[in-house]
């Protein structure tokens, strides 16, 4: 399959020369260039013409824009997926301490307990079970290849849900630290 291109130039300029020089001017310079290229063989009886905008001919036809190109192939390795720069990682932790924050902070206007008070009563089984169940649910997609960014769309983007997440793990580690040094609940 050879590649062929098609390079048409028009020039429509007016030279004229004056007679005490011997230089040319150019008037109302006009220059208009088109090329274009295929895998597909063209004719050889030569380009069509038409008439462009200011009447100059033109070669058509003029080839279809070419197809978007195709998004990568994703790797659905496990070892790829729960790399350190792979799509599970922070979007997992971040998932997680969306949770922690919001039911750390609900145990804690309902009951009164800090949260280092919540793990030492059953916090720990409550932590691990949602863990498992979330990073379950986190995988299987990406284990079928569906990213979040394919999709995401409108207000609920895959970044908007990144950014909650990493403003959520300093939540988290603010509040836990908080009341470490006030030594009682935050509210």
């Amino acid at each position: 399959m050879a590649a062929s291109s098609v390079f048409a130039a028009t020039t429509v300029a007016r030279l004229t020369t004056t007679p005490h020089s011997s230089q040319f001017q150019n008037r109302n310079a006009t220059f208009s260039v088109r090329c274009s290229s295929s895998n597909e063989p063209q004719p050889q009886d030569g380009p069509s013409t038409t008439e462009g905008s200011a009447g100059i001919p033109s070669a058509t036809p003029t080839p279809p824009p070419p197809p978007p190109p195709r998004a990568p192939k994703v790797s659905t390795k496990f070892s790829d997926l729960l790399a350190f720069s792979g799509p599970a990682p922070e979007r997992i932790n971040g998932r997680l301490a969306m949770i922690g924050f919001v039911s750390a902070m609900a145990v804690e206007l309902s009951s009164g307990q800090d949260v280092l008070t919540q793990i030492s009563n059953g916090g720990v089984a409550a932590f691990v079970g949602t863990s498992v169940l979330l990073t379950a649910a986190s995988l299987v997609p990406l284990f079928k290849g569906v990213r979040a960014e394919s999709k995401s769309s409108g207000v609920m983007t895959s970044d908007a849900e990144l950014w909650n997440g990493r403003l959520a793990m300093l939540g988290l580690v603010a509040l836990a630290f908080t009341e470490y040094v006030k030594g009682t609940a935050l509210v």
